[in-house]
């Protein structure tokens, strides 16, 4: 890594570094439109042309990517310190590029499963890199921003797309038109991440050496396996956040799975599932803009813990709903909770860990939370297939109070500017 640093003076900061910075929402932009496409159509896809009609079976799909994305998020940040950022995030994008031909001629489930297994290579590498890249350049008072940015980005775009294939779904059918946005989306990410993204190394460098490790914080030469053991059990923030982001994807992959098939069941048309679906992304996506620097200055804990109360409430709300209205002022609420707790947990984990071991700390946390697709979507089709679609939002639901409760008692404030000495 030592032969990537920059030659060019490096400095830290969101205006001193706001081109790349620019470039680097948009390119995670596309990687958010590249789960976006499947997000009206593939569970729909799944009950009308491969005949499943079992929740468990639909949700293999979200399994499958949810594991995979968990993997390589580890390995990513693992990676991204040791080779640097850049290789990382062109070898994600080259697993992007065969998913939309997969889904559009996909004889059998089994493909369509294929097809998300590199789909969660593609945003495992992708999306941790444009994440690690974005907190190299800002540096440590504006994490929260930052995230906020890289977050509303990604999380728009899987609004749009899950808006835009919905609608070109009404009217041309299920495939192969829908994924074509696929094939747009990987094309310019893979092209402007190779001509125009630049190496961050330098800033990760230059961090480094003018780092002052807080009192009773590990310093910079930790091995994989400490920082791994830091992330998941041994820093109660470290662990707190990761049993959030846990369950913040396992309501997510909930949603992702039950949401389109629980609206169509009550009488929504395609269009109105898409636009539904598009709801609950593109109020997290929008929101993140905000609350991403408000953790900024109010701090990250209680911006956590509220927003997974906030989000119980939104998934309550849809579950006992029975109208386009109610399910979208529920699916509003559900954003709202999201937005507030998403960008502010990448936040603590940026703040708590040193520059030496950020990659490998944020790639233990994006390895737990994505662990959280797949035990949303075994448990989540479980409970429908066991009893019915609401009950296993509302069985959600409470796990995702029980969660923000436990960060409450667990994790201490973690922002340099507000957490109590500095801890």
């Amino acid at each position: 890594m030592t032969r990537l640093v920059a030659r060019a003076p490096v400095r830290l900061g969101l205006w001193e570094n706001l081109p790349q910075f620019l470039l680097l929402v948009g390119v995670n932009a596309l990687v958010g439109g590249m789960v976006g496409q499947e997000r009206t159509v593939l569970p729909l896809l799944a009950e009308t042309e491969f005949g499943l009609t079992a929740y468990t079976a639909m949700l293999t799909f979200i399994a499958a990517f949810g594991m995979t994305k968990a993997v390589v998020n580890y390995f990513a940040g693992t990676l991204a310190d040791r080779f640097g950022r850049k290789p990382v995030l062109l070898t994600g994008w080259l697993f992007a590029v065969p998913v939309p031909f997969l889904l559009i001629g996909a004889p059998s489930w089994g493909w369509v499963v294929f097809a998300n297994v590199l789909l969660g290579v593609n945003q495992g590498l992708a999306w941790s890199v444009t994440v690690i890249m974005k907190i190299d350049l800002v540096g440590p008072t504006r994490r929260g921003t930052a995230m906020g940015f890289n977050e509303a980005a990604g999380y728009g775009a899987v609004a749009l797309a899950a808006w835009a294939t919905g609608a070109i779904a009404q009217t041309a059918g299920l495939r192969p038109a829908p994924f074509l946005l696929g094939l747009a989306f990987a094309a310019l990410g893979l092209g402007l991440s190779a001509g125009f993204v630049r190496e961050t190394a330098g800033h990760v460098a230059h961090e480094a050496v003018n780092h002052t490790a807080a009192p009773g914080r590990p310093g910079g030469d930790l091995t994989s396996r400490q920082v791994f053991a830091l992330a998941t059990w041994r820093d109660r923030s470290l662990s707190a956040a990761s049993q959030a982001g846990l369950v913040n994807n396992l309501n997510e992959g909930m949603a992702w799975g039950l949401f389109p098939i629980f609206f169509a069941a009550g009488g929504a048309d395609l269009a109105t599932v898409g636009l539904l679906t598009a709801i609950a992304p593109a109020v997290w996506g929008v929101g993140q803009l905000g609350t991403g620097a408000l953790s900024d200055r109010v701090g990250r804990k209680w911006l956590i813990a509220g927003g997974q109360l906030v989000e119980a409430g939104g998934l309550l709300v849809i579950a006992l709903g029975d109208t386009a209205a109610v399910w979208a002022a529920g699916s509003a609420v559900f954003g709202a909770g999201t937005a507030m707790a998403y960008p502010t947990l990448l936040a603590a984990v940026g703040d708590v860990a040193h520059p030496r071991w950020r990659g490998a700390a944020v790639g233990v946390y994006r390895l737990w939370r994505d662990i959280g697709f797949a035990v949303g979507a075994i448990l989540a089709g479980g409970l429908a297939d066991a009893y019915t679609i609401p009950t296993a939002i509302v069985v959600v639901a409470a796990i995702t109070a029980a969660s923000g409760v436990d960060v409450a008692g667990r994790m201490r404030e973690t922002h340099p500017r507000t957490a109590p000495h500095a801890a």
